[in-house]
């Protein structure tokens, strides 16, 4: 299983420091920045798999940075967990209702903050748990990182597996070229978004044996989606 990749919003050095030490040692890959501007510049460069947000940092709220970054179609589902010393249910009801998936009152324990991004991290992620995905009879096992299709094994270059491991983790949804380059890519790689239909096109035609390529569906002026349902 992937190593997951947290980007730590605060602008008090030895807070963040404190939270990064606690996370390293959880096994979780550490990014840390003092403020939004530089959170925004980190996010472009490498997107994380999650967020911890301060609510009071020095250039806007993490509350209003919450709210733009959900905004954003290609950030809408990152997940970001805000870090408070306002410990009222209004706040953490604000803090919610403004995007966050989790809200995490100070002081708090290490532990009890990676049993809170672990439980994030499970919601919007099967892989967490290390779990193998299954549609029908298509399989594939994140931590082997093995694809078989009716128990026979599909062989798949490097970039296509990631294209599948993402669409077996988020069925049904409609994304756009640009939001898969950035997803499977990363934001700091140039790369043609056509791109994205030639490993469609290999995609296929590897599933295709078994009659899975139906499973990659294209929207047309849209983009690509993953269903087992009939286009």
């Amino acid at each position: 299983m992937a190593v997951k990749n947290i980007l730590v919003v605060e602008d008090e050095k030895p807070i963040r420091e404190m939270i990064a030490f606690g996370l390293r040692r959880a096994g979780f890959e550490v990014r840390e920045v003092a403020d939004t501007r530089s959170a925004r510049s980190e996010v472009v460069n490498r997107r994380p798999d999650l967020m911890l947000v301060d609510w009071m940092l020095p250039d806007m709220s993490g509350l209003e940075f919450t709210r733009q970054t959900k905004r954003d179609p290609n950030l809408r589902d990152l997940p970001i967990i805000m870090l408070t010393a306002r410990a009222e249910e209004s706040d953490k009801v604000v803090g919610l209702e403004g995007g966050a998936d989790d809200y995490v009152t100070k002081p708090f324990a290490p532990r009890e903050l990676v049993a809170r991004i672990n439980a994030v991290l499970r919601r919007v992620d099967p892989q967490v748990e290390g779990s193998v995905i299954t549609f029908e009879g298509l399989s594939l096992d994140p931590i082997s990182h093995r694809v078989t299709a009716d128990r026979q094994p599909v062989t798949l270059g490097p970039t296509e597996y990631r294209m599948l491991e993402f669409f077996m983790n988020h069925p049904d949804r409609v994304y756009s070229r640009e939001q898969l380059l950035d997803r499977i890519w990363g934001g700091n790689v140039y790369v043609e978004e056509r791109t994205i239909d030639v490993h469609v096109r290999r995609l296929r035609k590897a599933l295709e044996e078994f009659g899975y390529d139906r499973f990659v569906q294209t929207v047309r002026g849209a983009g690509y989606r993953f269903s087992i349902k009939s286009e």
